[in-house]
């Protein structure tokens, strides 16, 4: 019989044979989805970054030159072999000047802290880390336990077809399990405020995740979809004043694909949402997306004041029917695998090598390393965006916008000759809405930056 690592040499032989392979051949689709979007994005052999450029991009000691293949990224993605290790870094997860055994520490550290995080969690609902999750409410918004059979029935998956109950409507086939841990049964005393609201979330994400890339053969297994229960529970816990909301599931699904282990994967969502945690920030008076909403309109009046003049004349100045692209990353425009290159092409754009020392937080102050002290930011280092932002002195003045609003705005102005005849918002929704697996995510990214260099021009002269 061949050994596993036999096999694996073998696919990954196929592979490479193989360069034009859609990406989404390495995100295997569910074969009776038939109308998922085809992915637009090829392995190119020489272009697409590989595994030995990347390895070549280290020093023996473990120092990564990340600027020598940020262009390669910026142009043709990463290859789907190293695409998690890559994002790591490219999300200000390590520091490139870091060594291997420096990285491997803080890796360490950091699983854990998310070992830790993860029990706190499970000690006051014990189904975190079982496997297992909720789809229905646990408890009330007074933080009363609620006896749902739905509940009951979820907590004794795979154990029994449904639960047995008592004559008073409790769990009486599995009580370390059982929605008694609704109402604090592992004895840590009344909930406060932030559990309460923390508990009310739990049955969202659960319903959440059952919808999530519900296309993708990965997300049949229970295992799979009990791990993105599990991380989201532990982050709404972690970041308390964001907690969870819509959309974070499509953001953290990726990373558990592409990294192997639970905590490292935690850890990449946790760098992606300190760039997004603004949008779900919620007030009783506004939206956290609705700043950025307000930029997508101020970038649009400058590059395409015609359309921006049509949109108020409907009543879409709010530019509300955007939201989805920028919170969610455009991730329901685009096939699995294309939104991934999107993304992976975004982030090598705006790449600044201060990544590390801005996530740094007082818990990670011992994590930067000796080779990174005093060292001056060059430009070659940065990604092409970034590099605009410092041209145009962009640092100089308010913080420089994402990449993600010129990237709407790009998808915006390419379809302003339909948007322009749009006889009222419907219109617009239904013209946004047919761009799905149309777009080519390269070209977005050559479009947004155009427009970003024009918008940078303006603003200056303004």
């Amino acid at each position: 019989m061949r050994s596993k690592l036999g096999l694996f040499l073998d696919k990954l032989g196929k592979m490479w044979r193989d360069p034009g392979a859609p990406a989404d051949s390495y995100y295997q689709v569910r074969p009776e989805c038939t109308d998922v979007p085809e992915s637009k994005f090829r392995i190119k052999a020489g272009k697409t970054l590989s595994a030995r450029k990347w390895n070549a991009a280290f020093s023996p000691g473990g120092y990564l030159d990340l600027g020598k293949i940020l262009g390669r990224i910026q142009r043709r993605g990463i290859h789907p072999l190293i695409r998690g290790e890559v994002w790591e870094f490219l999300l200000g997860c390590y520091d490139p000047n870091s060594t291997f055994d420096e990285r491997e520490q803080i890796r360490q550290r950091r699983r854990a802290k998310y070992a830790m995080l993860k029990e706190e969690c499970r000690q006051m609902f014990s189904l975190v880390g079982s496997g297992k999750f909720v789809t229905a409410p646990v408890i009330t918004e007074d933080g009363k336990p609620i006896q749902d059979p739905i509940v009951l029935q979820q907590i004794n998956l795979e154990k029994e077809p449904a639960s047995v109950t008592d004559g008073n409507g409790n769990d009486a086939t599995d009580a370390s399990n059982g929605s008694k841990t609704a109402a604090h049964q592992n004895g840590h005393g009344p909930m406060d405020k932030k559990e309460i609201q923390w508990k009310l979330t739990l049955h969202q994400i659960g319903l959440d995740v059952v919808r999530t890339d519900r296309t993708l053969v990965f997300y049949e297994k229970q295992e799979n979809l009990s791990k993105l229960w599990d991380i989201l529970a532990v982050y709404a816990w972690f970041d308390s004043d964001v907690g969870y909301c819509q959309g974070m599931s499509d953001l953290c699904s990726p990373m558990i694909i592409l990294l192997e282990d639970e905590a490292d994967a935690f850890w990449c969502f946790e760098r992606l949402m300190r760039r997004l945690r603004g949008n779900f920030r919620c007030t009783g008076r506004s939206v956290g997306v609705e700043a950025q909403l307000g930029n997508l309109a101020s970038v649009t009046q400058v590059v395409d004041p015609k359309l921006h003049r049509h949109l108020e004349t409907l009543g879409g100045g709010d530019y509300l029917f955007a939201i989805r692209m920028l919170m969610v990353l455009f991730r329901r425009e685009f096939s699995f695998g294309d939104s991934l290159y999107l993304w992976e092409m975004m982030w090598a754009l705006e790449y600044d090598p201060d990544l590390f020392s801005i996530y740094e937080d007082h818990e990670s102050a011992n994590e930067k390393s000796e080779g990174s002290k005093g060292k001056a930011k060059s430009r070659q280092q940065c990604g092409k965006f970034e590099r605009e932002n410092l041209r145009f002195g962009g640092k100089n003045g308010a913080a420089p916008l994402p990449i993600s609003v010129f990237l709407v705005a790009s998808v915006l102005k390419d379809k302003s000759t339909k948007l322009t005849e749009a006889q009222g918002l419907d219109d617009v929704v239904k013209t946004l809405n047919d761009i799905t697996g149309n777009i080519d995510a390269r070209k977005a990214c050559v479009r947004a930056m155009k427009l970003h260099k024009k918008y940078l021009k303006k603003a200056k002269n303004a």
